[in-house]
């Protein structure tokens, strides 16, 4: 039940801070080696929805992919402190065609 479901946030300090005041998991990550850890660390605590900064994602993009098929979490890549980069929206467009069969909820 998405009421019991614990959430963190991975990524840029100032960005995923403010995640801390709605009572999440915070950690605040730079580098591919940082983040990936804090993916594994919050799985291993129970958190279900983990909220990552796009420069992180992109960063991690090995450490997405071990986690895609994982049911009992969810990824979500957010704007990082410098605004959106387009990356999150790239991977929203990917599995809307690969869910469909064709991209038709977005222009090329």
């Amino acid at each position: 039940m998405l009421n019991n479901t614990k959430m963190g946030a991975v990524g840029e300090r100032s960005a995923v801070l403010a995640f801390k005041a709605l009572g999440m998991q915070v950690i605040p990550t730079s580098t591919e080696e940082e983040t990936t850890n804090a993916l594994f660390k919050l799985k291993k605590q129970g958190i279900g929805i983990i909220f990552i900064t796009e420069n992180e994602a992109k960063q991690a993009e090995e450490a997405l992919m071990r986690y895609r098929n994982d049911f009992e979490l969810t990824i979500i890549p957010i704007p990082g402190s410098n605004g959106s980069t387009g990356y999150a929206m790239e991977i929203i467009k990917k599995n809307v065609e690969k869910a469909l069969g064709a991209n038709i909820l977005f222009e090329n």
